[in-house]
C-alpha cells in the first residue's frame, strides 16, 4: 500500500510503503488531494508508475508527435525544436501540405510508419495526422504524445484562424494559385454562424466530414484512421481514443494544465524535454505569442455553453486526459521528484 499524506498548508503528497493495496481512489480525489482542499488526511492508492508512462514501452528512441491543430502544439513544437539543440537529439516535421490529409489509407500508414522507423535515433517527427500504430505495420513503436484543450475553446480558435489575415498571407507565399476566400466568410463571427445554422457550425451526433476542415474531433487524432473514427461526437470514436491514450501515449499534455504538462514532459521523457520549463520561461514572450490571433473576437459563454451541448463525448474524452495528466503529476509528487 502506497499512502498519499496530503499536507494543507503546502500542497504535497508523500508514498510510502506498508502492507498490501487497498485499491485504487477515484480521479476527482486525487485532483482535490492536488489542489489541497482535503485538509490533514491520508489517501491511500496503488500507483504502478509503469502504467501511468508508456514511455518504458517504446521499441526505439523516437517521439511521434502526431499534434492535434489550436491546443498549443505549434508552441510545443517550437520547444522541442529548441530542446533539440541542448539535449542532442534530432527534429524533423512534416512540410507545409497545399491539402492535409490526416486520415491516411492503410499503404499511406504503412508509408508513413516507415519513414519515421528509419529517423535516427534520438529523433523527433511532429506531423497533423492520425494516432497510427507501427506494430500494426511491422515497425518498432515510437514514443507517442500530443496535447488536448477544451474541446468548444479549441473550436471557437480554429474558427478564426482560418480566418486570420496572417493565415492566407503564408498560405499564399506557399501556394501562390491558391484563391482567396469569400469576403463575406471570412467577416462572418462565430456567434452569428452558430445561430443562424450554417453547415460549418452545426455539430451534429454522428455527421461525418473528412479533411483537416472537419476541426470538430479531437478525439480522432486519438481514434486512429478507421472508419469508425469518422463519425462526430460517438461513444466508438470516444472508447477507441481513449483506450489508445492509456496503451500508447506516454503524455498528452493539456494546454489548460501548462505548467502541469511541462513538468510531467520533463519527467517522463526526460531525455527529450530534459530542462523544458527553463527554456519555455526563458524564451516565454516569444514562444507564448506563436500562432496568437488578435483578430479573435470574444464569444459570449451563452454561445459556448449552446455548443458545448453537442460536445459531451469530446468533452469527455478532454477531461480523461485531463485527470491523466493530474495522475501522472500526483505521482511525481509521491516520488519526491517535483514539490510544488
Amino acid at each position: 500500500m502506497r499512502e498519499f499524506s496530503v499536507s494543507e498548508s503546502v500542497n504535497t503528497v508523500v508514498i510510502t510503503t506498508a502492507g498490501e493495496a487497498t485499491g485504487s481512489i477515484p480521479s476527482k480525489i486525487v485532483m482535490a488531494a492536488l489542489a489541497g482542499t482535503i485538509p490533514q488526511r491520508v489517501i491511500t492508492e496503488e500507483i504502478d508508475v509503469s502504467e501511468l508512462n508508456n514511455t518504458a514501452k517504446a521499441q526505439k528512441d523516437v517521439i511521434f508527435f502526431n499534434r492535434v491543430p489550436k491546443v498549443g502544439s505549434q508552441t510545443i513544437m517550437e520547444l522541442i525544436r529548441r530542446l533539440s539543440h541542448r539535449n542532442g537529439f534530432n527534429f524533423h516535421r512534416d512540410k507545409v501540405q497545399r491539402v492535409e490529409s490526416i486520415r491516411l489509407a492503410p499503404r499511406d500508414e504503412s508509408y508513413l510508419a516507415q519513414v519515421v522507423s528509419n529517423y535516427e535515433p534520438p529523433s523527433v517527427y511532429v506531423k497533423h495526422v492520425c494516432f497510427t500504430n507501427f506494430t500494426k505495420y511491422g515497425y518498432p513503436s515510437p514514443i507517442y504524445i500530443n496535447l488536448v484543450r477544451d474541446p468548444v475553446e479549441r473550436v471557437i480558435s480554429w474558427y478564426y484562424y482560418i480566418r486570420a489575415p496572417w493565415y492566407y498571407v503564408e498560405r499564399k507565399q506557399v501556394f501562390p494559385d491558391l484563391p482567396l476566400p469569400d469576403p463575406n466568410w471570412l467577416k462572418k463571427d462565430f456567434e452569428t454562424c452558430v445561430l443562424r445554422g450554417d453547415r460549418e457550425c452545426r455539430f451534429i451526433e454522428g455527421e461525418t466530414r473528412e479533411g483537416i476542415g472537419d476541426h470538430r474531433r479531437q478525439t480522432l487524432f486519438f481514434c486512429g484512421h478507421d472508419e469508425e473514427c469518422t463519425p462526430f461526437n460517438t461513444v466508438g470514436a470516444l472508447q477507441r481514443a481513449k483506450a489508445a491514450v492509456e496503451r500508447h501515449y506516454a503524455v498528452v499534455g493539456v494546454l489548460e494544465d501548462f505548467n502541469k504538462t511541462l513538468s510531467v514532459f520533463e519527467h517522463y521523457i526526460p531525455r527529450f524535454f530534459r530542462g523544458a520549463s527553463e527554456v519555455y520561461w526563458e524564451a516565454s514572450h516569444s514562444l507564448s505569442k506563436i500562432n496568437k490571433n488578435l483578430y479573435k473576437p470574444t464569444v459570449s459563454e451563452e454561445i459556448k455553453n449552446l455548443v458545448r451541448k453537442n460536445f459531451t463525448r469530446e468533452t469527455e474524452f478532454y477531461q480523461f486526459c485531463r485527470q491523466r495528466l493530474h495522475k501522472q503529476y500526483v505521482a511525481l509528487h509521491g516520488l519526491g521528484l517535483i514539490s510544488n
